[in-house]
């Protein structure tokens, strides 16, 4: 389409399909690039423009980021803009996030909000454009309009992103523009990436279309060929463009060397010994690898880490698509360097995909966990205890202590000999009382004591506030739900010499209770029924039948405050951990991961829940 001048901001496609724009200094990066065409060799090293992106690479061709460490793969856009709109301006609009750093919104966001701010409106609703957040200019925050949660947002001047004019193309693909060749050169860079992108072009315009393992890439202006390129006679053997590669790896590999040595740098004048035969041929074309077999590319991907790894390239284990096995991530990098080079999609591996459930399992093929009767287990509301007071209860768990020690109670801060600090409702004991924990000897105020219990579940327990050891049986405020528990025929990674049991919690939403923050206000309940797996072990049984007394006890979830969304008067899990993602890891919530039973064994005994549990429970 034709416009008299537009802005570009290239974006990157994030794990929850938002496109997210680059900074305006790496944006005028990635257009010089694409602006200079294939003579630029099609990639674009993101740490030349900021050095925190030093990982990432994108390749032009595919319009794909490749990041060396990882090999993470995500698309990439050229977008256009109003000039006269946030990024046409150099205005960025960002949020504050839970860490207290700043993120810019997506753009098509931050025009939006720019759009309004102009007009001095006091107040945006994003609704409109598929968000549930309002923007009050006021206060300068950000309202979510179903928690009501506030975040702090900001307006700030940066670059202005580059400017294009005339007729913009319809594809986003590289290169920019027909007429980018007429643009003036661009300096040769003299990093060992950008070295090797150099050297391996001219490698392969030396070998040339009669060059067994390599075809050029076809020119469609090109009349057709009057003869044909001469064909080896038989038994001859073939030109080995990976040895005439090695060569060139090998000058940068000492000067690699002698860099590290302490010598003068000697990439500087690099562009003359890697300046392709024959470039001033109006006749050379870009081949491709496309029919380079897979031991030469193997064979060539491995020289070229030894140059990065020579010129002191920092290397991390990284993992591959065909396997567990690390490999180095200079191999993985120059590998996608080679292949944008040469004009090929940079495809060394995918983003790792989330797998939350198993395949699909039919009734049939479900079964009960041998050893655990029933499969399904629900609570009520709670039943309030009656006949016994406060100090009934502590007084089953203390012992008086008639010279207190010169020490500060824990709860009240105020020294133990002196009256207890607590300041609220008054009860029966006199606030100079002081009383010793039996089990782990720890010394409090007994008016202090008597008001935690009061403020707590009031469920006959107690839990030393200084070392967390628990007196009586600790129950929970989980609101009333349902447990399924069985096993299918399917294994979690890591766990390949077993099946699975398969947890399944439902929780409905409802009105809290006399015993939650809120009563009476109600209460939601996001993402249920949630899946949960453990391993069809011998100790995997052992937790879930630790989980079901957590169950019966009302310690698996609580009312609360999301740590993830913020939303407040939500049900949230309460400290036992539980792995929801059946075939992967990518949240931390799944498999492999070797010490996670013992890590919720030891969260459950937290709680009071231990083998002993199991007995008193039969009791």
């Amino acid at each position: 389409m034709l416009l008299a001048s537009a802005v570009v901001v290239w974006e990157w496609l994030n794990e929850h399909g938002r496109w997210r724009p680059y900074s305006p200094a790496v944006s005028h990066h990635i257009e010089a690039v694409a602006r200079a065409g294939p003579r630029a060799g099609g990639s674009v090293v993101l740490g030349q423009a900021d050095s925190r992106l030093a990982p990432y690479i994108i390749d032009l061709q595919s319009m794909h980021q490749f990041r060396q460490d990882t090999g993470t793969i995500r698309p990439v856009r050229r977008s256009y803009y109003d000039p006269s709109s946030a990024p046409g301006k150099g205005v960025v609009w960002e949020w504050e996030n839970d860490s207290g750093t700043w993120t810019p919104y997506d753009m098509d966001v931050g025009i939006t909000i720019q759009r309004a701010y102009e007009k001095q409106h006091p107040w945006v609703d994003l609704s409109a454009i598929g968000f549930c957040y309002v923007i009050d200019f006021a206060t300068m925050g950000q309202i979510n309009r179903q928690t009501q949660r506030k975040r702090r947002v900001r307006r700030r001047l940066d670059m202005v992103y580059p400017l294009v004019s005339g007729t913009l193309p319809k594809s986003q693909s590289w290169p920019a523009s027909p007429g980018a060749a007429a643009a003036p050169p661009v300096p040769a860079c003299a990093c060992p990436q950008c070295l090797l992108v150099m050297s391996v072009k001219a490698t392969v315009s030396a070998s040339g279309p009669g060059t067994a393992t390599l075809q050029p890439r076809k020119v469609p202006a090109a009349p057709p060929a009057t003869s044909k390129a001469p064909v080896p006679a038989p038994g001859a053997k073939a030109p080995d463009s990976v040895a005439v590669v090695r060569g060139s790896l090998k000058l940068l590999a000492a000067q690699g060397s002698r860099r590290q040595a302490g010598s003068a740098p000697a990439l500087s004048s690099a562009s003359a010994t890697t300046s392709p035969p024959g470039a001033g041929s109006s006749k050379a074309s870009r081949p491709g690898l496309g029919t380079v077999n897979r031991s030469h590319l193997q064979r060539l991907a491995i020289a070229q880490s030894r140059v990065l790894i020579a010129s002191g390239v920092p290397t991390v284990p990284v993992k591959n698509l065909t396997g567990s096995s690390p490999v180095n991530p200079a191999l993985a990098g120059i590998t996608g360097i080679l292949m944008s080079a040469a004009g090929l999609p940079v495809c060394l591996t995918r983003p790792p995909k989330l797998v939350l459930h198993p395949p699909p399992v039919s009734k049939s093929e479900i079964q009960s966990i041998p050893g655990i009767s029933h499969s399904c287990r629900k609570t009520t509301k709670k039943q309030a205890k009656k006949g016994k007071t406060p100090e009934e209860v502590l007084k089953k768990y203390l012992q008086k202590v008639r010279h207190p020690p010169d020490e500060d109670c824990t709860i009240c801060m105020e020294r133990l000999s002196a009256p207890s600090g607590y300041k609220g409702p008054q009860t029966a004991i006199k606030p100079d009382l002081v009383g010793k924990l039996v089990k782990c000897g720890h010394v409090f105020h007994l008016h202090c004591l008597v008001a935690m219990y009061n403020n707590g579940n009031k469920d006959g327990s107690l839990q030393c506030p200084t070392c967390k050891t628990i007196y009586g049986v600790k129950t929970g405020t989980q609101p009333p739900g349902k447990m399924e528990y069985h096993i299918i025929p399917h294994a979690l990674p890591g766990h390949s010499d077993c099946k699975t049991i398969r947890i399944i919690y439902n929780i409905p939403a409802g009105v809290q209770g006399p015993e939650h923050p809120n009563p009476g206000k109600s209460f939601t309940a996001r993402g249920f029924p949630r899946h949960c797996y453990l391993p069809d072990s011998e100790k995997g049984r052992k937790v879930l039948k630790l989980l079901l007394v957590a169950w019966d006890r009302r310690l698996i979830f609580a009312i609360g405050t999301s740590s993830t969304t913020g939303e407040s008067d939500t049900v949230i899990w309460n400290e036992i951990h539980h792995k929801t993602e059946f075939g992967s890891n990518l949240t931390g919530h799944g498999y492999p991961d070797i010490n996670y039973l013992d890590n919720v064994l030891a969260e459950l005994a937290a709680q009071g829940i231990t083998e002993e549990s199991l007995a008193q429970e039969k009791d």
